[in-house]
Formats: C-alpha cells, sequence, structure tokens
C-alpha cells in the first residue's frame, strides 16, 4: 500500500508538472504576441512622427491622405470641442427605451444605469455627451496626483485593468458592493480596448465619480489614448454602438482622457500609478506638469502629440507655416527603414533645455551632419540616397523648440509611469520587450519610494494569472481585474483592499462559470489550443521570410533541415522569445529522421479568403503581418467614421503602408487586392469585412467545412 501511495504521488507530481510547463509556455505565447503588437503599434506611431515632420507630398492626392491623419483642427482645437458638442441639440425620441438620468447624478442614477448595462441596453447619446461634459468639468479641478485618506472610512479598494470586460466590473460591484461614502474606490487606468463594453465602463465609472467626487479616484492608463484606441477596437467600440454622434463622442472622449489624474497616494504611503516610476521619477515635476496637453501619446517611448509643440511648429503636412522644414526631391514610398526606426526620436525628451543662441547653432550645423544625426537618432542604419532634405531655421523658432524640449522633459515623466514595469534584476534599463517606458529593479523602487517617504507601490498594466502579483521584497504589487484576458480560463482576476493599517488583502475571481467546471487539464488544453492558434498565426504572415531563412540552413537544397536549425530560425525571424523546441511537439506534426520539410510545414496552415487567386502571395503575408496597422491607418483616413473607404483611399492606404514598411507594392496588386474584398461591388470596401475576411484557420476545420 505504501509503494502504491508513493508511485501515485509521484506520477501526480509529474502529471502536475507537465501541466505547469504548458501553462507557462502557453502564457510566454500570449504575453509575448501582445508585446509585439505593442511594438508595431509604437513603430507604426513613430513612423507618423517622422511623417509629420519631413514628408511633403508631391500631390494633392497624398496632402488630402496626409491631413486626414494630422490636420491643425484635429490637433490643436480639441480642446475646444466641448463647445461645439450641444447635447441639448439632440432630440430624445419616442421610441427610446433605455435608461434616463437627470443631472445632477444621484446615487440611484448611478445604480440605475448599472443594472441598464447588465441588461445590455444602450444610454442614448445626448445623455452620454451630457455625462461627459460633466465628467470633464470636474475633471479639470482635480490635481495631477490625487490624495487619498483611510481615516474616514474601514477601507478602499483599489482595482485594475478592465479593458472593456463589464462582467469583471459587475462581479466587482456583486462582491465588494457599489461605490460610495463607506465603500471608496480607486480605478488604476486602462478602462477601454480589447473587450466589448469599454464605453459602459467609462459611462458607469464617471457616473459614479460625479456622485461621490470624494470617495471614487479614476487614473489614467496608457490605453486612455487616441492612437491606441485606433489600433486595440474602442474607437470602433464607440462608432459602431453610437453611428450618428459617435464622432463627437469619440472626440470628447480624447479631451476627457487627456484630463485624468496621472496617480493617487493613499496616506501619503502608498502609491497608485498605472505602470509604475523609473530611475528619473519625481513626483514633483508630475505635479505640476500640464496633463492636459498630451491629447496622445505618439509612441510609448517619449514622442508626442502635445498640443503646444505641434502649435508651435504650426505643422501642417510636414512643414511649419513658413516653410523652413521641408524636403525636397522625395518620392511617393519615401524610401523610409520604417520598420527599424527606434524608439528615441530626434528630440529627446530627456534633453536639457537649451538657450536659444545653442539651439541656433546647432540647426545652423551643415545639413548633411544634421539629417544624418537626426536618422541615426530614429534608426535609420544608412544614408538617405533618394532624397534630399533642407533644414532651416529662423532665430524665432528657437523658443518653439526649447518650449517643446522642456515640454518633452516633463511628459517623459508620465510616459515613465504609464508604460513602465517592473524586473528582478537591479538598474533602470528601456522597456525593449513593449518599446516604450522602462523596466526599474529593486534598487529603482527603493530609491523613489524612499525619496517621496513611501512603502508601497500600487501599479497595473501587466495581465498576471492569479490576477496580482508581488516584487521587490513585497514593496510593488500588481493589480489586474480583467479575468480571462487572453482566453477564457487564462488567468484570475483580482482587487486590493487597504485599511488603515495599509495592509494588502487581495481577492481573487474568476467571471465565467464553465471554467469551474472544468479539469486542470481540460483549461490547460483551451487556453493553449487558442494560443497555438495565435502563433501560427505569426508563423504564416512570416513564411517567406522563414523560408528564406531555412534555405540558408538547406545548403544542398534537399526542402528539409535539422529541427535544431528549424527552432533556430523561428526565433530569428519572429523574435518572441519562446521556448521554440518545447513548443515544436505541438507545431511540427512530422519529421522523419529529425527532419523537417519545410515547404511542407507550412501546408498545416490554410487561409480563408474570398478570392485568393487575385492576390499575391507576398501582399497576403504583408496584409496578414500588417493588419492591425493597416486597419489603425483605415480608421484615420476614415474621417466620417463610415467605416467605409474608397479604392482610393484604400490604394493611398496601402501606398503609405508599403512606404512604411520599405517595401515596392505594385499598383496592379493594389487594384487586385480592392477588387477581390470589394464584396458588393459598390466601389467601396468595409473596413470589418475587409479584416474579417483575410484570417487563419486550421487547416483540419478548413477541410471540414469544405
Amino acid at each position: 500500500a505504501m509503494k502504491a501511495a508513493v508511485l501515485i504521488q509521484r506520477w501526480y507530481r509529474q502529471y502536475v508538472a507537465r501541466m505547469e510547463v504548458r501553462r507557462r509556455c502557453t502564457w510566454t505565447i500570449f504575453q509575448s504576441i501582445e508585446y509585439a503588437g505593442e511594438q508595431d503599434q509604437i513603430k507604426l506611431q513613430n513612423f507618423f512622427t517622422y511623417l509629420m515632420d519631413h514628408f511633403t507630398p508631391t500631390n494633392s492626392k497624398q496632402r488630402d491622405l496626409i491631413s486626414h491623419i494630422f490636420t491643425e483642427d484635429e490637433v490643436y482645437k480639441q480642446t475646444e470641442l466641448e463647445k461645439y458638442c450641444d447635447h441639448e441639440t439632440i432630440e430624445l425620441p419616442e421610441s427610446y427605451t433605455g435608461p434616463h438620468i437627470d443631472f445632477p447624478l444621484t446615487a440611484a442614477h448611478a445604480a440605475a444605469l448599472v443594472e441598464a448595462f447588465r441588461h445590455k441596453q444602450q444610454l442614448h447619446a445626448r445623455y452620454v455627451l451630457q455625462l461627459l461634459h460633466e465628467t470633464l468639468k470636474h475633471l479639470k479641478l482635480l490635481p495631477n496626483i490625487n490624495r487619498v485618506s483611510t481615516c474616514f472610512c474601514e477601507e478602499i479598494t483599489i482595482c485594475g485593468d478592465l479593458h472593456g470586460q463589464l462582467d469583471d466590473l459587475l462581479l466587482i460591484f456583486y462582491k465588494n458592493g457599489l461605490p460610495s461614502v463607506e465603500k471608496p474606490y480607486i480605478f488604476n487606468g486602462d478602462y477601454v480596448d480589447r473587450g466589448k463594453n469599454s464605453i459602459e465602463i467609462l459611462l458607469i465609472l464617471f457616473a459614479f465619480l460625479l456622485v461621490y467626487p470624494n470617495e471614487v479616484h479614476l487614473n489614467r492608463g496608457n490605453h486612455e489614448d487616441y492612437i491606441v484606441n485606433l489600433r486595440y477596437g474602442f474607437t470602433k467600440d464607440v462608432m459602431q454602438k453610437y453611428k450618428v454622434h459617435g464622432r463627437k463622442i469619440h472626440k470628447l472622449l480624447q479631451i476627457v482622457f487627456s484630463w485624468m489624474p496621472l496617480a493617487t497616494v493613499i496616506d501619503q504611503k502608498v502609491l497608485i500609478t498605472h505602470g509604475g516610476i523609473s530611475d528619473t521619477t519625481d513626483l514633483d515635476i508630475i505635479a505640476k506638469v500640464d496633463r492636459h496637453k498630451v491629447l496622445a501619446f505618439t509612441d510609448a517611448s517619449n514622442s508626442f502629440l502635445t498640443a503646444e509643440c505641434l502649435k508651435a511648429l504650426s505643422i501642417r503636412g510636414g512643414r511649419t507655416s513658413e516653410g523652413n522644414i521641408q524636403t525636397t526631391s522625395m518620392d511617393s514610398r519615401l524610401s523610409l527603414k520604417s520598420l527599424s526606426l527606434s524608439s528615441t526620436p530626434c528630440y529627446s525628451p530627456g534633453t536639457r533645455k537649451r538657450s536659444p543662441h545653442s539651439i541656433s547653432r546647432k540647426v545652423r550645423r551643415s545639413v548633411e551632419e544634421e539629417l544624418e544625426k537626426c536618422r541615426r537618432q530614429v534608426g535609420f542604419s544608412t544614408p538617405y540616397e533618394n532624397g534630399k532634405f533642407s533644414l532651416s531655421f529662423s532665430e524665432s523658432d528657437s523658443e518653439s523648440f526649447e518650449v517643446c524640449e522642456s515640454d518633452n522633459a516633463e511628459w517623459k515623466q508620465i510616459v515613465d509611469i504609464l508604460w513602465s514595469d517592473p524586473m528582478h534584476q537591479e538598474g533602470c534599463v528601456p522597456n525593449a520587450v513593449r518599446g516604450g517606458g522602462c523596466y526599474y529593479g529593486p534598487d529603482v523602487t527603493e530609491k523613489v519610494l524612499s525619496r517621496h517617504n513611501l512603502q508601497l507601490l500600487i501599479r497595473s498594466h501587466e495581465c498576471k494569472q492569479d490576477g496580482y502579483e508581488f516584487c521587490h521584497n513585497r514593496k510593488v504589487l500588481t493589480v489586474f481585474s480583467a479575468s480571462n484576458y487572453y482566453e477564457l480560463g487564462s488567468n484570475r482576476g483580482a482587487y486590493v483592499k487597504l485599511g488603515p493599517d495599509l495592509i494588502p488583502h487581495l481577492v481573487q475571481y474568476q467571471v465565467s462559470r464553465t471554467t469551474r467546471k472544468l479539469t486542470m487539464k481540460q483549461r490547460v488544453s483551451r487556453v493553449e489550443r487558442s494560443a497555438l492558434r495565435a502563433l501560427r498565426e505569426q508563423l504564416f504572415s512570416h513564411k517567406s521570410d522563414l523560408i528564406s531563412a531555412f534555405k540558408k540552413y538547406d545548403k544542398n537544397k534537399t526542402g528539409r533541415i535539422p529541427l535544431n536549425d528549424w527552432a533556430t530560425v523561428v526565433e530569428s525571424v519572429l523574435q518572441l522569445g519562446l521556448p521554440w523546441r518545447v513548443l515544436r511537439s505541438q507545431l511540427v506534426q512530422s519529421a522523419p529522421e529529425g527532419l523537417l520539410q519545410y515547404h511542407a510545414w507550412f501546408h498545416d496552415l490554410a487561409i480563408e479568403q474570398p478570392t485568393a487567386e487575385h492576390v499575391h502571395q507576398s501582399l497576403l503575408e504583408t496584409l496578414y503581418r500588417n493588419r492591425s496597422n493597416l486597419e489603425t491607418i483605415f480608421r484615420i483616413i476614415d474621417s466620417d467614421n463610415s467605416g467605409l473607404v474608397s479604392f482610393e483611399e484604400f490604394c493611398q492606404t496601402w501606398k503609405l503602408l508599403s512606404s512604411h514598411l520599405n517595401m515596392e507594392i505594385s499598383n496592379e496588386a493594389i487594384s487586385d487586392l480592392a477588387r477581390s474584398i470589394d464584396f458588393n461591388k459598390d466601389g467601396s470596401i468595409d473596413i470589418n469585412e475587409f479584416l474579417e475576411a483575410f484570417r487563419l484557420v486550421d487547416k483540419i476545420h478548413y477541410t471540414e467545412r469544405e
């Protein structure tokens, strides 16, 4: 009996260990793909920044295209947008059956809003705009750093990322109670994107903020950002739910986001901010920043879309108002190696404030020297040969750059607290995984907390399997409140309660009931399938690059390579930092004698598309690899938010994307692609149908449908 018990115990431990290895591999896949997507977003935004500074359109079509992306009205008149969004002019139809609210709001109105959204009802645009107006008025009165005390309540509840998952917020309220004088809440950013109910979450939180202005506190996250919202779904969510007034709502939300506080401090001892800190974080500087000037971070690593900087330079179509910054002899492709754009802009936010005379001397250096230096800073490795830049500034321009550089030094503080992540090693290094912010070690945490006489940092920003995680000698606590973030059963959500003793009490939960009925193996397998599906999609999108790399290892041109070489090639091309040798059994079905037939290997992936015969293979792969970038550009160009773009806009978008990728795409190939996805042949392309039409499916499932 003892031997049998020992044998069973050993078997069970091995089983649990195997499940844990699979679970960790799955988690690594999800996080690697997520962070790779953020890097792509940052590269695209860096490209826009460079485009804004250096691109001179060669014809009216290109000028119109760029003006859709960056125009004076869009950038520095947004702060006056609330004057034009007059909710009183919007009539409430008699057929409206959704919730009604009156101002000033009461607790009953906020609770009714929760119940209405629980039952899938929608708040009318008139009420939405009015609620946003009132919220904006309140946010403008708040400091950059809220100061909260536990002496007036038993405990304060802190919630992390929600990402549009309304069910998680409803479950928190069910378990912990609705916000009230006795039940204060702090929400730590990232309310929107990815989930299906971002706007509902915002409206609920804004309603409670107005009812309990001293008990509900909202920090800004890195996803409360115009450009990020274009990529990760919030813009689409608003436009689909409010087709008539969606543009007004979306524009007003941008302003509301820019006025959200950046951090909260409890009892002068606990700092709560979305991402974290860096070795240069200074709460005194953050407290004085004009946060509302940041309409959008054009990248996560210190290049910003600020109203002041753009207004100072009066940029329109890549020029200053005097035409002093311009490019000449530049073709429509721009010949930019934009995929290698680094995270550092030409004018670093960390640089010191220079005198007008030093700036004047600097900008008067030789054109070649200045251009080469700037190109090295934005990541261009070879000199630009196809076009020439002409840089000249007047003495009066010096003050504009002085203002911008001074502002950027402050904006770097904001980026660090919104984008940074903790690491186990000591020091502070650029966050190469996300492409923005930094990694800060336990020594940095100790230094910043000691400098401001703090004892604990609570942050969010990272999905954790248990919903929370302590690090840095328990001086940093990560709280993530969106359960099932990657896939059903992938992670728990959590929130933390702090009483007067400031000892964190954590509460975990998971929204779905079905996962409770699954065994450990079933839960791991379900999440694993989803992760592998996403990984196979990544592999297909890099098919041409992978085959080219495989051929270098296939010296005898046999069409086969060793599995070790396969793992080396896949990592060198995708650069996801995954344990490919561990994942090999899941991705490679057959390898006789340890050799992989790499051409046949891709047959395990199938493509579902409307008319594949008209689309060139390389163009199709480019679409898969960059469809998120393409959607972002589409939604910027779709100025009326109709969800439709004309053939001409579609072709111009692809040309812009090709310049971003530094690749040649013929007009014929683009036209063939446009025709193949114009389903109803009306000369317009539906963005949503276009993106849905091109997706990766398992070959087995594809065959079954055929």
